[in-house]
């Protein structure tokens, strides 16, 4: 399991011309979901996302939480975080897990987020969307729990 996890001042997703998810100060989860991944890799990657201290406190430190600054989170599922470039110039997506598999751990971070009290919106799994965002700081990072076959 992957995340790209963006601190944005705003984001928002749109799919054809309607906005469908949008907040404000927060972060932007973009995920990408392989074959082996579980509901205990959902579980572990979202306790990171809401304890991770990417946010300004006192003397320009990261020491707060999503949870701290009663931020937002915008989730957008992204298949292409699996998308293998070593060979040749197509980039191969054999590793992102299909739908059937993907979907339903979406579904389940999605609501796992919520139940922590915090205000999450969403793309549209499997949707063209676009994707707009106010990057804060910069900071950007990238979240990865694989799993032990």
């Amino acid at each position: 399991m992957r995340a790209l996890i963006q601190r944005v001042q705003k984001a928002k997703v749109t799919v054809d011309n309607n906005t469908v998810g949008s907040i404000s100060h927060g972060v932007l989860v973009f995920l990408g979901i392989t074959h082996s991944d579980s509901k205990n890799d959902v579980d572990w990657l979202v306790e990171k996302i809401l304890k991770l201290r990417i946010f300004t406190y006192k003397e320009g430190k990261l020491n707060e939480s999503i949870k701290d600054i009663n931020g937002e989170i915008l989730v957008v599922s992204q298949f292409t975080l699996y998308g293998n470039a070593k060979k040749g110039t197509r980039p191969s997506f054999t590793n992102a897990a299909k739908g059937d598999i993907a979907r339903p751990l979406y579904e389940y971070m999605v609501e796992r987020l919520k139940k922590a009290d915090v205000k999450v919106e969403t793309g549209v799994f499997g949707a063209y969307m676009q994707v707009s965002l106010v990057n804060d700081g910069p900071v950007t990072l990238l979240l990865e729990k694989e799993t032990q076959e």
